[in-house]
């Protein structure tokens, strides 16, 4: 049985061992009750100690996908056959929430990989050891002020004023976005949505019963004449906007069009949430809608760039709106994680995030421009001049069912045909995750996409 460890990689290596068990028991097609080779054997023959077999296959025990008897060793217990339902199928091998046999190009977020540990874990050491409350206290109601503090100084780097009280610290983008929904809006209230855009927050509009109106974005942004047609006809309540590095698209918005969107807000009383969750993965000039008028919603998040598990976002508005999202926050969640705050706070005023995305804007530059080379050797479309972590692309010969189909044979897994249609419509396009696009798979993968290309399948 051969594993394939990879001693290089972040992940650790017990955790590789049950992704690899999890993967060898999908492709063989063995009966419950079959006994798996020794501990022994397994570390032998991969070069691992024992007890970190051990420790995998324990794990795999507690999953409902081994067994184990005294003196026995360990054996199957469920199968792809027999649980065809069965969630360990998947769970089991999720060294990134993914199935480790394909790789996720067509993710929303940065692989294990591509993180980086050591300033994150000295920043977890140092508060673990040092700040007591941050450890076993609640949280204020607006978050930690340390940190409070310093998001007022980043939010001044990009020209939007903001006063300490006008900040709340949040879960994530997510639980902002989940707070001024409950918050502001009503069942039957129509908001205008980006198309294509972000899934996550159509299915939490539909969860409340808030009707979505679509704008196509383009490379600049919205399209303001399809834009100022929706809100003339149907009088809108919202509008929710990417501004940077736009999700799937990767496309920014424009100086022209963000004012020309300002303009037609303070027209027409439409209510501006503008999530910017990938502002640090931009280091070029823009315009943040939020800078042109002090009545936007502005979003932002550290979930994309340090870690998805801290969960870390923030909220500007005015004081009132700020604290009537806080109540909610308080009723519904008990206010956010002091701990993780007090780590990004020590990570700030290091001075080691500002290196951390450095660092990672140059990497995913660098992949960016090797994608889009690849992607233009196959003759894929492009959409605008995509910055950030995703690329939006098509195939100039395929269906998007055939391009998907002919992924998975690469050992890729794109997104679905209506993942990113507010109204569930199939499209052609897909959104490239540029932290994978790089990898010989991908590389082989677009490839065979090209139009005089022959196939191999």
């Amino acid at each position: 049985m051969e594993l394939r460890i990879d001693r290089q990689a972040l992940v650790p290596v017990v955790q590789q061992i049950v992704d690899a068990l999890a993967c060898w028991l999908r492709q063989n097609e063995l009966s419950p009750g079959t006994r798996l080779p020794s501990a022994r054997q397994i570390a032998r023959t991969n070069l691992l100690s024992q007890s970190s077999v051990v420790e995998a296959c324990d794990r795999l025990v507690a999953q409902g996908v081994l067994g184990a008897r005294h003196g026995a060793g360990f054996f199957i217990v469920a199968t792809s056959s027999t649980t065809a339902n069965a969630p360990w199928l998947e769970s089991a091998a999720a060294g990134s929430r993914t199935s480790t046999d394909l790789l996720p190009l067509g993710c929303a977020g940065v692989p294990h990989s591509w993180r980086e540990t050591d300033d994150l874990g000295y920043a977890i050491r140092q508060v673990s050891r040092s700040d007591m409350a941050a450890l076993f206290d609640y949280n204020t109601e607006l978050g930690l002020p340390a940190l409070r503090q310093q998001i007022l100084k980043r939010l001044s780097l990009l020209d939007i004023a903001a006063k300490e009280d006008c900040v709340m610290t949040v879960g994530g983008a997510s639980q902002g976005l989940d707070l001024i929904v409950r918050t502001l809006l009503a069942p039957g209230d129509r908001v205008v949505v980006e198309s294509p855009g972000n899934p996550m927050l159509c299915e939490l509009l539909k969860l409340h019963g808030v009707r979505m109106l679509e704008v196509p974005r383009t490379p600049c942004g919205p399209d303001v004449e399809a834009l100022q047609a929706l809100v003339l006809k149907h009088r809108p309540r919202a509008l929710f906007i990417n501004s940077f590095h736009q999700n799937p698209t990767g496309s920014s918005l424009a100086p022209a069009v963000a004012q020309r969107v300002v303009q037609l807000a303070k027209i027409h009383g439409l209510l501006l949430i503008e999530d910017d969750v990938y502002a640090d993965l931009h280091s070029g000039p823009g315009v943040r809608l939020a800078s042109l008028d002090a009545s936007v919603i502005y979003i932002g998040s550290f979930s994309k760039t340090l870690s998805s598990s801290l969960r870390v976002g923030f909220v500007v508005a005015s004081s009132e709106v700020v604290a009537k999202l806080a109540r909610i926050k308080t009723i519904s969640s008990l206010g956010t994680s002091a701990f993780s705050e007090a780590v990004l706070t020590c990570l700030l005023t290091s001075g080691a995030y500002r290196k951390l995305v450095q660092r990672l804007r140059l990497r995913l530059n660098t992949d960016r421009a090797a994608a889009l080379q690849m992607l233009e050797d196959a003759e894929w479309e492009v959409f605008g001049k995509p910055g950030g972590l995703f690329i939006w692309a098509r195939s100039p010969l395929r269906t998007c069912a055939e391009v998907i189909a002919l992924a998975r044979r690469y050992g890729l897994a794109l997104s679905s045909q209506t993942a990113f249609s507010p109204s569930g419509e199939s499209g052609d396009w897909q959104r490239i995750n540029v932290t994978c696009a790089c990898d010989p798979r991908a590389r082989a993968f677009f490839q065979a996409t090209t139009p005089d290309r022959p196939q191999a399948f």
